[in-house]
């Protein structure tokens, strides 16, 4: 569904998503951040909140957010609070989260993506620190407490409520990322909950300008149960209101094999949580030598290069788009473009052969079999005329089963492409002389059959006569029949 409108209604949806920074450490103490741990391995008095423990906090985890939050061109605050979240629930073990409220540590920003061919901007409000709580796991009477994850730091991005479909969350989603992987402050791992989603969605009638009662779609880890999740949730608020019934604000679950939302629990409201300043943690100060020094280690960001290599390297918007949304590949193709000076025959390579190799594999770019400089060589041949490009995709394929160099498997295999006209010739005109039925259609102004010679001539020669001589060589052989 691409349309922005639904059955009469617009949908207003604003996106919390959560990052967890990619620090060796927690955010207010020493403890180990690896996925991987035992259970309950990575704590500490001070992350399982232990009377008397204090937070100290990591000054790493810092740096990533304003890293972050001048990616998103937002506002740096100079001086921040972290305050007291207090609610209750059995994975926070000291009966508050530290966060950030009234004085976060970036703010008013904004995302620029393409969605549908256009460019969306959608704004930023707020960036800010929190620790993240532990995790529960349900077993009918009983809940195992895993506090792991207690005290991980995560930034977590609020967005404007200026998205208006599944698509454009979904999209939104994946830029924010994007951006944080080339940044290098969050791996971006949604199956480990190293990115998390939380959609904020309501519905109200076309040409209203009150937003209606909101409700929060809680921990979304897949960029296409985004979509699906806000498209069941929109499409049930309007259910709701064409049949009276009052939508209630709350927290809503999604579950996948049913594609539905549930209620997880009625949503407070800020004053509910009580937020006061941390009395154990000093305000944080971010000097403009910082800010100057962080603001030099940005790297070139996604829909910027995107825009470089479609306008640079002549290539579409959509392929540029593909190219650039992880940064190794963006490194990959122009690595192999600069070593081959065929850029257009890279990308037409990596986004065909090898992205089918590496999902077949499930591998990413950085562990592909087949390196730059081997396909920059490939392409170099097939540029001069060595091989064809049919033979070439051969190659291709041992070069990825083998790791052996394009020329080494060319020599191996007798595979150098014939170009040498006179040998050419005496293929065209054998399978001439075989087909003289085709011939006569030829000469009657089928030229469709052309393609029938080319076939035959293509499998005589074990394909590799060289097409573009062949085709040549064949007009003016019946042309003279």
């Amino acid at each position: 569904m691409s349309s922005s409108t639904f059955r009469g209604y617009q949908a207003v949806i604003g996106i919390e998503v959560h990052v967890q920074l990619k620090t060796d450490s927690k955010i207010f103490c020493s403890d180990g951040t690896q996925f991987d741990s035992s259970d309950n391995e990575n704590t500490s008095p001070v992350s399982v909140g232990m009377p008397g423990t204090l937070p100290v906090l990591n000054t790493k985890a810092v740096d990533y957010a304003v890293k972050t939050g001048l990616a998103l061109g937002c506002q740096i605050r100079q001086k921040s609070v972290f305050s007291r979240k207090n609610y209750f629930y059995p994975d926070l073990p000291k009966g508050y989260q530290i966060s950030q409220y009234d004085e976060p540590i970036c703010e008013k920003g904004s995302v620029e993506f393409e969605v549908n061919g256009l460019t969306k901007t959608v704004g930023i409000t707020r960036a800010h620190l929190e620790e993240d709580a532990g995790k529960s796991t349900h077993f009918g009477q009983y809940t195992l407490l895993n506090y792991n994850r207690a005290g991980i730091p995560l930034l977590e991005i609020v967005s404007e409520p200026e998205i208006h479909t599944p698509q454009e969350a979904a999209e939104y989603c994946r830029t924010i990322r994007s951006i944080v992987r080339y940044l290098d402050v969050c791996d971006g791992n949604l199956e480990e909950g190293s990115l998390r989603c939380d959609c904020n969605v309501s519905v109200r009638k076309i040409g209203e300008s009150k937003f209606g009662t909101k409700v929060e779609l809680k921990n979304i880890n897949s960029f296409r149960f985004v979509e699906k999740a806000i498209e069941y949730e929109i499409h049930r608020q309007i259910d709701a209101i064409e049949n009276a019934e009052k939508i209630v604000q709350e927290t809503r679950l999604y579950d996948a094999d049913k594609n539905r939302t549930y209620t997880m629990r009625t949503k407070e409201d800020a004053q509910d949580y009580r937020y006061f300043p941390d009395p154990d943690l000093l305000p944080v100060i971010v000097t403009n030598e910082k800010l100057e020094q962080i603001q030099k280690t940005l790297p070139e960001l996604p829909l910027v290069r995107a825009k470089r290599f479609s306008q640079k390297y002549e290539l579409s918007m959509h392929d540029a788009l593909i190219l650039t949304e992880e940064k190794d590949l963006a490194d990959f193709f122009e690595s192999a473009g600069q070593k081959c000076s065929n850029y257009k025959s890279v990308c037409n390579w990596m986004l065909s052969e090898l992205l089918r190799e590496l999902n077949d594999h499930k591998l990413n770019i950085i562990q592909s079999k087949v390196s730059t400089d081997q396909l920059a060589e490939l392409i170099l041949l097939v540029d001069q005329g060595v091989i064809s490009g049919k033979i070439a995709k051969t190659v291709f394929k041992d070069i990825w089963d083998t790791g052996k160099n394009p020329k080494t498997i060319i020599q191996e295999k007798g595979l150098v492409q014939v170009s040498d006209p006179n040998e050419i010739v005496k293929i065209v005109d054998q399978v001439i002389q075989a087909n003289p039925d085709q011939v006569a259609e030829y000469k009657s102004g089928k030229t469709k059959v052309m393609a029938f010679f080319v076939g035959a001539i293509m499998k005589a020669s074990k394909g590799k006569a060289n097409p573009a001589l062949v085709n040549d060589i064949l007009i003016k052989r019946l042309n003279e029949c």
